[in-house]
């Protein structure tokens, strides 16, 4: 029994590996262009507004396709589709670096935007169906962890691979890197095709499909975390693409420490998202853990906006920001959790998390556009104004009728 336990506890860890692997290069990419924005736009001769447009593509093409796109996972199955986003994606970047032109660069981000796609359908249909019920919660959690960890990696390793060799010779090595995870998974990946027991998947015979999970995703309670996830995408999008430039031109905050602030936050944000899942295992309190992190993250945005920090006082101030930012990650998670029926949690996650692209796609442009206008002050507001929407969607939420028990938990 004790051999039978091990070995499955080694192929849950090989399941979580492969898959945290491609999170971790699909958050990667993410972060690829806005730590080189200022390289990108003197070559082109462009805006800032012009560079995020090519965000903007990569969220448009993101909202439109996510939600088929985990309908399609359930038709074909997730590992053949996880494995071609990768490839697309390190395509695209290639595109991206080898092919000048700044409409191009657009269409290269647009495709990358369908590349990523595939990661939340892929990922939670495959960690759904391969782990054991009672490590499914440290499988969620530490996938979201790899995902925060290739956001905050992406800064230092490209402006480092920047200044070494130049901005397209990091897009190259970002394009290794999906190829690298998508061998990856070629090799290893038939660990990821084993079925669950029904106690692993309690309910999922019962999850909803064609027009049935269509009016679940239209429901008010899901269209109020779709509206969650966008006001998130605001804030995030603020802090991740613009608080660099805008730092720089309120204060003078020089490109190099504006870069470590903005890696410590993303950094201490995964960190927050291991600390956050264990405040979510022991309280059902998640709307007030999440709003009180919300107004402490609001008042870091705050200070760094408009006070003139020193260098090792904005990147603590920006790092302890990243941690209250990672704690609300679960119980985000488990508010979605308590308003979707067994079995159709892919299909909901993924919904929602268009969200993030219907963010990502008005806030470049609109974060841009203040920046050619000569007011960063601003972005630092709207950051701001987010956060405390965000905040209020979570205090006005209604609680749930009753407890719903999750044995996959």
């Amino acid at each position: 029994m004790a051999e039978e336990t091990g070995s499955a506890w080694r192929r849950d860890a090989r399941v979580i590996g492969l898959i945290s692997a491609a999170h971790f290069v699909s958050h990667f990419y993410i972060l690829l262009l806005p730590p080189i924005f200022g390289l990108v736009k003197a070559e082109y001769g462009v805006s800032y507004t012009a560079i995020g447009l090519a965000l903007t593509a990569f969220n448009v093409v993101s909202a439109a396709l996510q939600t088929p796109t985990g309908f399609l996972v359930d038709r074909v199955g997730p590992r053949a589709i996880l494995t071609g986003g990768l490839l697309l994606g390190a395509g695209a970047i290639a595109v991206a670096a080898l092919v000048p032109g700044y409409w191009l660069l657009v269409v290269a981000f647009a495709l990358l935007g369908l590349a990523n796609t595939v990661y939340h359908p892929c990922d939670y249909a495959i960690l759904s169906a391969t782990i054991e019920g009672k490590r499914i919660g440290k499988a969620f959690s530490i996938h979201t962890f790899a995902g925060f960890l290739g956001s905050g990696m992406a800064p230092p390793i490209i402006l480092l691979c920047a200044a070494m060799w130049g901005w397209r010779s990091a897009f190259l090595l970002a394009s290794a890197m999906g190829i690298a995870v998508a061998l990856l998974l070629m090799l290893q990946g038939q660990v990821l095709m084993r079925p669950a027991t029904p106690a692993a998947r309690p309910g999922a015979a019962t999850a909803t499909a064609g027009s049935d999970g269509w009016r679940l995703l239209f429901s008010a309670p899901i269209l109020r975390n779709l509206v969650f996830f966008a006001l998130l995408a605001m804030a995030n999008g603020g802090l991740q693409n613009f608080s660099v430039v805008a730092l720089g031109s309120l204060h003078g905050t020089p490109a190099s420490t504006a870069n470590f602030a903005l890696s410590g936050f993303l950094l201490l944000s995964a960190v927050g998202v291991l600390v956050g899942g264990i405040i979510a295992d022991r309280t059902s309190r998640h709307e007030r853990v999440a709003a009180l992190c919300f107004a402490a993250t609001s008042t870091m945005v705050a200070l760094v906006g408009w006070v003139d920090l020193n260098a090792v006082l904005l990147i603590c101030t920006m790092s302890i920001g990243g941690l209250l930012n990672g704690i609300i990650q679960p119980s985000r998670d488990m508010m979605v959790r308590a308003v979707t029926p067994p079995g159709a949690f892919g299909k909901v996650f993924g919904f929602v998390s268009t969200g993030f692209n219907i963010g990502g796609m008005v806030s470049p442009l609109l974060y841009g556009w203040l920046m050619d206008r000569g007011q960063p002050h601003l972005i630092f507001a709207l950051i701001c104004g987010f956060i405390l929407l965000s905040l209020l969607t979570v205090i006005t939420r209604p609680a749930p009728a009753a407890p719903r028990p999750v044995a996959a938990e």
